[in-house]
């Protein structure tokens, strides 16, 4: 953790006011939680937020990171918790929180947004994307929970095999591919030709290995850390279906208890949290792709005209998302609304930038 003390802890404990003692006389504590391990973004992005909000309230917040399941193990049971208060921060993808806000399955839509400056933009907090999720999850849990930002966890969703190099969605038809156990992934999934499988998350090595999929959807970091080349994953394909959306959630009532000032505070922090989130994947993705290399993996970028048959073919799964999930149309116009206008300014500033 040392190598990620920011520079505001630096003065901090340059100036001898450490954060545990902070920490100690603060008078609000925030509990945060994260179903995953100090390797993972979520925990760099926690690292931030704990630093900035105690040295920028002057010792007033305390944060106490929770990394793991010591809290909660599921995300319908670490939202509960953060609905009833008994934890005050939480961080999920959209799988996790599906059940509960099924539009936020909106981050899972395949190919609706570019690349990482499109990303970064539509989900910056201040954009009409992010104020409509943000009033969903508000009606959608009666003013229990807030959603403070939304960041990511793993770079960009691709596709990856054990069998054969991937360059159209035709090389994907009959090959079983891992998804999560719900209905969007496997929606896709199958109108790319595909035979969606759902396995747990740590069952997928092994199920890898032994053939009982063949294929899975994952940031190169998580491939990496999880091994599966080892499990025979040699082939990856950087179509960047999917933006790894992680949504950071908080209790309202214990936000809105603070007074203006640090509520302030607080989501300054947040937004640091989310530069860092965007951050991580970029810079742990670099020695992920070497290692992935390195062991005889093959990666192969589709072509202007390839990226767009995986576009066209996974059209279908806009209608189903608007047909199926509650609040989808909602969402989706105000994604695709939002991306359209981030889309416009940036053609402008790049004519300013390459002119």
């Amino acid at each position: 953790m040392k190598h990620l003390i920011t520079g505001a802890l630096t003065a901090a404990l340059l100036s001898g006011t450490a954060v545990a003692a902070w920490a100690q006389d603060a008078t609000y504590t925030l509990r945060a939680t994260a179903n995953s391990n100090e390797n993972d973004e979520d925990y760099d992005g926690l690292v931030v937020f704990k630093n900035y909000v105690e040295s920028a309230s002057n010792g007033q917040i305390g944060v106490e990171l929770f990394i793991g399941t010591q809290l909660c193990s599921t995300g319908e049971e670490c939202l509960e918790g953060v609905a009833e208060g008994s934890i005050d921060i939480y961080i999920s993808t959209s799988g996790g929180t599906a059940s509960l806000f099924p539009f936020v399955q909106v981050l899972d839509l395949p190919y609706l947004m570019s690349d990482d400056r499109v990303a970064e933009a539509v989900l910056d907090n201040g954009s009409p994307f992010v104020a409509t999720m943000r009033q969903k999850v508000s009606e959608a849990s009666d003013g229990q929970v807030r959603l403070m930002t939304i960041g990511n966890t793993g770079g960009w969703r691709n596709f990856a095999n054990t069998v054969r190099p991937v360059q159209t969605p035709a090389d994907l038809e009959g090959l079983k591919i891992r998804t999560v156990p719900a209905e969007l992934p496997q929606v896709l999934t199958s109108a790319l030709g595909a035979s969606p499988t759902g396995i747990p998350w740590p069952e997928l090595f092994t199920s890898l290995q032994t053939g009982v999929v063949e294929g899975t959807k994952n940031g190169i970091t998580d491939i990496m850390s999880m091994k599966f080349p080892d499990a025979g994953l040699q082939y990856l394909t950087l179509d960047g279906h999917a933006y790894m959306g992680a949504l950071w959630f908080m209790n309202n009532e214990k936000f809105m208890d603070m007074p203006e000032d640090l509520r302030k505070v607080v989501a300054d922090g947040f937004y640091q949290l989310q530069q860092a989130t965007f951050a991580s994947p970029k810079r742990k993705s670099i020695a992920a792709y070497q290692a992935f290399t390195d062991g005889g993996g093959a990666i192969y970028v589709p072509t202007p005209d390839e990226k767009q048959m995986f576009l066209e073919a996974a059209a279908p799964v806009q209608d189903w998302f608007r047909e199926n999930v509650d609040g989808g149309s909602e969402v989706l116009d105000s994604m695709l609304a939002t991306v359209e206008e981030v889309q416009t300014q940036l053609d402008a500033e790049y004519a300013a930038e390459l002119n």
